[in-house]
């Protein structure tokens, strides 16, 4: 189904009343579920602005597979790759102490079921305390075009964030250096050795005892935003390892929940938003 765009807006209000025969929850599901698209750029975020003249294209065939699993989710699959939200305390791909409770080893046996040779790739990771949007390749040459390509490729890739305190300035850029102890922390400074790394921030709420900040990486370091909150004496909450002197909401607060990439083989522009865990803006009084 196609529909004209008459007036400016966002998306969501827009399919409620363009498919006013069906529920709420049911408009939702389509785009959760990557079945929306504008323009031709598949997204699923709820306040995509919408301008008169815009074409807006609901699909009736899911895209997203049929994997229920309490620590992850599929967003979008294709045959070459695979968009998923998997859930904080889930490791992205194995490790030498644990090969089993990952999610790349809960997505390749999904794809197995309907194709017992079927592979999957890692094109990127998140921490293991890290929720939120992650992309696998289900085959070779769709991971290296994605890793190749990665900073051209990703258009908008951004993180939500409960930290302690209160940063200096309501937006900012930090740059440090970051280099691995032996304990394999990463720590940032100024000078020495290590490698430069580049985190945008931008405070969206103040609260009280801490703060709502968005997040975005110019570089792709291993536990790049962790160390660089703790670094500006703002640690992330929940945090032990990186700072943080409390755990309001049971977990490390971080969540990348915004993902914007041009599809390596299609040239497609997918567009994801998880939103904003509501545990974070209840966490921010």
């Amino acid at each position: 189904m196609e529909y004209k765009v008459t007036a400016p807006g966002t998306l969501l209000p827009f399919l409620l009343e363009a498919m006013a025969g069906r529920s709420r929850s049911a408009v939702k599901s389509c785009l959760t579920h990557g079945r929306v698209s504008v323009n031709g750029c598949r997204t699923t975020r709820h306040d995509t602005p919408l301008r008169a003249g815009d074409t807006v294209a609901v699909s009736q065939q899911k895209t997203a597979g049929t994997l229920r699993h309490p620590m992850l989710r599929v967003l979008y699959e294709d045959e070459y790759l695979i968009v998923a939200d998997k859930r904080n305390g889930l490791l992205s791909v194995g490790t030498d102490k644990e090969q089993v409770k990952t999610a790349f080893r809960i997505l390749s046996d999904y794809i197995k079921r309907n194709d017992p040779a079927a592979r999957l790739f890692v094109v990127h990771r998140l921490d293991r305390e890290t929720s939120g949007l992650i992309i696998y390749a289900k085959d070779q040459t769709t991971q290296e075009m994605l890793q190749r390509n990665w900073k051209d490729a990703v258009r908008d890739r951004r993180y939500a964030a409960v930290t302690e305190g209160r940063l200096p300035e309501s937006k900012g850029t930090i740059t440090t250096l970051l280099r691995e102890d032996r304990s394999r922390k990463m720590w940032a400074s100024l000078h020495g050795t290590g490698e430069k790394a580049v985190t945008d921030y931008s405070v969206l709420r103040q609260g009280k005892d801490y703060a709502l900040v968005e997040l975005s990486l110019r570089t792709g370091k291993k536990n790049q935003i962790r160390a660089h909150m703790e670094w500006m004496g703002t640690p992330i909450a929940g945090d032990r390892k990186y700072g943080a002197r409390t755990n309001p909401a049971g977990r490390v607060c971080l969540h990348a929940y915004q993902l914007c990439f041009v599809h390596p083989r299609t040239g497609g522009l997918l567009d994801f938003s998880t939103g904003i865990p509501r545990l974070f803006e209840e966490t921010v009084v």
